[in-house]
């Protein structure tokens, strides 16, 4: 009775038994899988073992590298090489010009340092004088007093140019009569260019710019005149074409068509008949025929 009324539940061994679980059974150390390094044919593909799986494998953590961090971004003025790309020609020129009046000695090793401008240069520039003097015309019919004074800045800007660039290209400073030559021919033609007034005070541009260009090519020849006798002016020509300025400048080149004469006259004998002809401007303003044609040579 004392079995049929016990509160304690029957115990069965074997129940608890199969419940446990079992231990892991551990290989011997002489088992013969024990040490032995599987190769990567036997296992099929070695990249798909867990060891090399992307995943699992330890790989060193890349940081992005951080760049050196400059001070905050503010203002601040161009360097001298981008600030001088900024600048157009006129720009820069009136700058150049502003710091060699303030520092002369760096206008002098400016003058010392810059290349000498050549003869095409000078007289491309001389030529945009030439085309604002052009512009500045009025257009239609105007008076002469009118014309001069629309005129006249753009006029005496460029007869200032002729004036200032003539010297650079004699003697002295050039010593090679071509180049001179070159110039003068050039320069001379822009003369003949410019405006005709018959009032006089209007007139006295043109006629001193004519005396002065006279007598830079007296100069010149003067000074080729002392190479072989002349002879590079009579075999260049030049004694043709410094009669045809003479002739188109109305006789206004006396000066420099004696010094001619007197060069190469023995060569041509029609020089010196034109020698002879020929004045300077103050005995032509003395007698009244000053501005006349001459007949120059044998036309």
């Amino acid at each position: 009775m004392n079995v049929l009324l016990s509160p304690q539940p029957p115990v069965f061994p074997h129940l608890h038994e199969a419940s446990r679980l079992s231990p892991q059974r551990t290989l011997s150390p002489m088992h013969p899988m024990m040490g032995r390094k599987r190769k990567a044919d036997e296992d099929g593909d070695e990249t798909m073992s867990p060891t090399n799986s992307p995943a699992i494998s330890a790989r060193p953590l890349i940081r992005a590298s951080k760049k050196a961090r400059s001070n905050e971004v503010i203002g601040r003025p161009l360097t001298l090489p981008r600030l001088l790309e900024t600048l157009d020609t006129q720009q820069l020129r009136s700058v150049l010009e502003r710091i060699c009046e303030q520092h002369p000695a760096i206008g002098h090793e400016v003058v010392s340092d810059a290349p000498r401008p050549s003869v095409s240069s000078t007289l491309e520039i001389l030529q945009g004088y030439k085309n604002r003097l052009n512009d500045a015309v009025p257009y239609g019919e105007s008076s002469p007093e009118y014309t001069y004074y629309r005129v006249k800045d753009a006029l005496v800007a460029l007869i200032e140019a002729l004036s200032d660039f003539t010297p650079q290209f004699l003697p002295p400073i050039e010593m090679q009569p071509t180049k001179s030559l070159e110039f003068l021919h050039g320069a001379t033609d822009f003369i003949h260019d410019l405006p005709n007034w018959e009032a006089l005070p209007y007139r006295h541009h043109k006629e001193n710019a004519y005396e002065e260009i006279s007598r830079a090519w007296a100069l010149v020849i003067n000074e080729a005149a002392k190479r072989a006798g002349g002879f590079n002016l009579y075999s260049g020509g030049w004694d043709q074409t410094l009669t045809r300025h003479n002739e188109r400048s109305g006789g206004r080149l006396g000066s420099a068509m004696a010094a001619m004469a007197n060069s190469v006259g023995w060569m041509d004998p029609a020089q010196s008949q034109v020698a002879s002809e020929q004045s300077s401007i103050l005995n032509q303003l003395m007698s009244g025929t000053y501005g006349a044609p001459v007949r120059v040579g044998p036309w």
